[in-house]
């Protein structure tokens, strides 16, 4: 078997890349990273591609989304005291090797095998490669985000420092409808949630969900310009291209709002094979509740209709809970090659991890599902 790395996935064959394990998760296939690549997102913003890639009888059997890192921007699993503690002692943090799907905190593969294959040992070896990587080219540390089970017991039994995270989700328990859902929340919050419908619709507004592919070229424009907004107001820049958004109509649904047929407000979202990912909003205008609305009741109402079992709003939001959203962990691993730092960021993990776990039983206790 051989590892190496190529620098754009134009050297990769789409069905050879989509024959690894990423099918269900549209953030790790061929489409969304390429057209990253293609639509100017990645290197102006500190991701160079870096594929690791593992090669058997000059097939492509394994594979890492991996990326040479100039800032911690995009990331969603914080580093920045890191980079901190390295600046303070006159020692780079930068640059460093992240193995993720840019811009998007979702919980997904990050070592792709084939089906068919040795699964453990290419895995073991895509790791090996990613720590290589960090030694040969005198990076400080490599970063696997937002790894799913499979995933992390594999980097846990590499000696990868380990931290977990929340993220709150939605699921459907097989419901008929939204106001079946609403049935299983105890009486405060579901009163809270139907009032804020109301508010939204006694505002004469409505929403609705419009497959990518449908969207009319002015759709298309006010989408993006809601997306532009409100990164604008938050960091300054706008990181997606409308073209990159454009090239993924076939997985992104957008969810409109309406006030007297005037487009005031969108979201994002982009869907896999059973989850809907909440990504992206903004609004001309401000009412109350409206985002309450568009980024959570509508795709939840969505996922009811259409049976996909699950809804992932983003990162970040305890105010999330109180409306059917259920604390759930995320996971990162991590490779520090310098030891001095590596034990210290061990220390510090331990010690977060343990504040976590107390908060995770805080936050449990406060579900709005009736208790059974």
């Amino acid at each position: 078997m051989k590892l190496t790395s190529v620098s754009s996935l134009a050297d990769i064959a789409p069905h050879e890349w989509n024959a690894l394990t990423a099918a269900a998760n549209p953030f790790i296939q061929y489409d969304f990273l390429r057209a990253l690549e293609q639509h100017g997102c990645l290197q102006p913003w500190g991701w160079e591609p870096n594929y690791l890639v593992a090669i058997d009888d000059d097939e492509l059997v394994g594979a890492s989304p991996s990326y040479t890192k100039h800032n911690s921007y995009g990331e969603f699993v914080f580093d920045w005291a890191w980079a901190d503690a390295y600046r303070r002692n006159r020692q780079p943090y930068y640059p460093k090797l992240v193995i993720a799907a840019p811009f998007t905190p979702a919980t997904g593969p990050r070592l792709l095998t084939r089906p068919d294959s040795e699964q453990a040992v290419i895995q073991q070896n895509l790791i090996q490669a990613a720590v290589a990587v960090v030694a040969d080219n005198n990076l400080s540390s490599a970063h696997w985000l937002f790894c799913n089970d499979d995933d992390r017991t594999q980097l846990q039994h590499e000696g990868m420092l380990m931290r977990n995270d929340f993220q709150y989700h939605w699921v459907n328990h097989d419901y008929d409808n939204f106001d079946h859902f609403l049935t299983q929340l105890s009486s405060k919050k579901r009163k809270n949630i139907k009032r804020e419908r109301r508010r939204v619709t006694d505002a004469d507004i409505t929403t609705e969900v419009i497959h990518g592919d449908d969207l009319s070229e002015q759709q298309w424009h006010l989408l993006y310009d809601f997306y532009r907004i409100t990164f604008v107001k938050k960091s300054g820049a706008a990181t997606l291209t409308l073209d990159f958004f454009q090239a993924m109509s076939h997985q992104l649904r957008a969810i409109f709002a309406r006030h007297h047929n005037n487009i005031v407000a969108g979201a994002i979202c982009f869907e896999g094979n059973d989850t809907l990912y909440g990504r992206h909003w903004g609004c001309y205008h401000e009412y109350d509740s409206l985002h309450f609305e568009v980024c959570y009741y509508s795709g939840i109402d969505y996922c009811i209709r259409t049976g996909l079992q699950r809804f992932e709003p983003g990162a970040q939001g305890e105010h999330k809970i109180a409306r059917g959203f259920l604390p759930t962990r995320t996971y990162s691993a991590h490779w520090i090659a310098d030891e001095v730092y590596r034990n210290a960021i061990r220390q510090h993990l331990s010690h977060e991890t343990r504040m976590l776990d107390d908060y995770y039983q805080q936050l449990m206790s406060s579900q709005p599902y009736k208790q059974r």
